[in-house]
């Protein structure tokens, strides 16, 4: 939380504005990487391959399954990717700015 707090000191609106347009454009990437390429590999092995349309049907209720199925896998890979570029990459630059110090 110290290293959010120091850039948004140093950057403001402007480091913020950055941020949710990384954000949002990494949100498009991880969607397109679980669309076009981990959920081909893994239709392979559900039957049919529409796993996107895959509906529970509870009598009248209609439980779009594949559709959250589809949102969670994104969810968990855009958490680990900011979880792994908060962890690895802004610490290696912390450490390299204390460097010059």
């Amino acid at each position: 939380m110290k290293g959010f707090i120091a850039f948004m000191n140093k950057w403001g609106v402007i480091g913020l504005a950055i941020a949710v347009i990384i954000g949002g454009k990494l949100n498009a990437w991880v969607s397109a990487l679980v669309e076009d390429i981990i959920m081909p590999i893994l239709t392979f092995f559900i039957p049919g391959g529409a796993w996107r349309d895959a509906v529970w049907n509870l009598g009248p209720i209609a439980l779009k399954m594949g559709h959250f199925i589809g949102v969670t896998i994104d969810f968990i890979l855009i958490a680990y990717l900011v979880y792994w570029f908060f962890t690895h990459v802004l610490k290696d630059e912390a450490v390299a700015s204390a460097g010059k110090k």
